[in-house]
């Protein structure tokens, strides 16, 4: 009797049972006990809403769209201009490096602008954002000097001869290659390229002790050269290109012109067209900008705050209407649908 009492209620000595039970401990917070807030949508509280956030909404991006309309901005594409007359081939004409690529390209100022002058290159119809191609890096090897012979995941540009390439990679090895050169009055105006790139990218992304080796060795050139001597962390022509683009169409910031242009001066410039865009139908275009506190010309930002807040208002103009035509008393059990009388009834 005992040896059985003991073996079914446990420890035999007297006690309570235990119960071996995986209900969690009881708390108001895991029952969802805890008191809570609970807004009730009256008609009134709705409207009031759209209408304070059509308020806040509106003046933001009549304030935006205004700020974008003050940048300035000078749009050329020269990528058929640059191509001589009697150049029935662009793509042979842009791979022979035999034949001199310079072209000269006048631009006039519309309005005045004010330093600094942003200067921009735009490719379109260029897909960075292809998959195999933004894989084709390796983020250690530009990071780190005791990597630099890690070429994974960099295919088809991995090594030359043998030899490791550094940095390798589609994105590295179609580095943007055209240059330019401005003048205004016969007089060269000084593109400041220093600080054009994330600080963050040269910091953390690219190596101070990280050099070039074997790049732009192979049997087909991509794109720009880069100085052996100079460490990855400031070939700031790389790092913002290697930040890849997510749209086909897109600008790169080439540099900085620290001079104020007065409306309809002219300005000369002194263009390399050697990079080939002609292969895939891209275009490409050098743009000069102004900034304002929003930053570039961009309408979109004004747009969609114009549209959520022209929304609202109308939504709070159709609920009004609706509140007064057709008004209904808050917690009317009529309107239940067990309490609807069935169609046909």
């Amino acid at each position: 009797m005992d040896a059985a009492g003991s073996s079914a209620g446990g420890s035999g000595d007297g006690s309570a049972p235990r119960r071996n039970s995986r209900k969690p401990k009881y708390s108001k917070f895991t029952q969802q006990e805890l008191p809570a807030c609970k807004p009730i949508l009256t008609p009134k509280w709705v409207i009031t809403v759209f209408v304070l956030v059509g308020v806040i909404f509106v003046p933001i991006g009549v304030a935006s769209l205004r700020a974008s309309r003050q940048v300035v901005e000078i749009v050329d594409r020269y990528d058929e201009a640059c191509v001589p007359a009697d150049v029935t081939d662009k793509l042979s004409y842009i791979q022979n490096s035999t034949i001199p690529k310079t072209c000269t390209r006048t631009l006039k100022v519309t309005k005045d602008m004010k330093q600094p002058i942003f200067v921009y290159y735009q490719l379109d119809n260029f897909y960075q954002n292809h998959r195999r191609y933004v894989k084709s890096r390796n983020d250690a090897q530009l990071r780190d000097r005791s990597k630099e012979s890690d070429t994974t995941n960099c295919d088809p540009e991995t090594t030359v001869d043998g030899k490791p390439i550094l940095p390798c990679g589609l994105i590295a090895w179609s580095l943007f290659n055209d240059t330019y050169t401005f003048a205004l009055h016969s007089k060269n105006l000084t593109v400041d390229k220093k600080d054009i790139s994330w600080k963050s990218d040269r910091d953390h992304k690219f190596g101070s002790d990280v050099f070039p080796k074997n790049f732009q060795k192979g049997a087909l050139i991509g794109g720009k050269a880069l100085d052996p001597l100079v460490p990855l962390s400031q070939q700031e022509d790389l790092i913002v290109w290697m930040r890849t683009a997510a749209l086909p169409t897109f600008r790169k910031l080439y540099g900085r012109i620290h001079v104020d242009l007065k409306e309809n001066d002219t300005i000369t410039v002194r263009l390399e067209n050697n990079y080939n865009t002609y292969s895939f139908g891209g275009k490409k275009k050098l743009v000069l900008s102004t900034s304002t506190w929003l930053g570039g010309k961009n309408d979109f930002l004004g747009f969609a705050y114009l549209t959520v807040g022209g929304l609202c208002f109308f939504l709070a103009f159709a609920f009004t209407l609706l509140y007064l035509i057709k008004p209904r008393k808050l917690g009317d059990n009529n309107y239940l649908s067990w309490n609807r009388t069935p169609a046909g009834r």
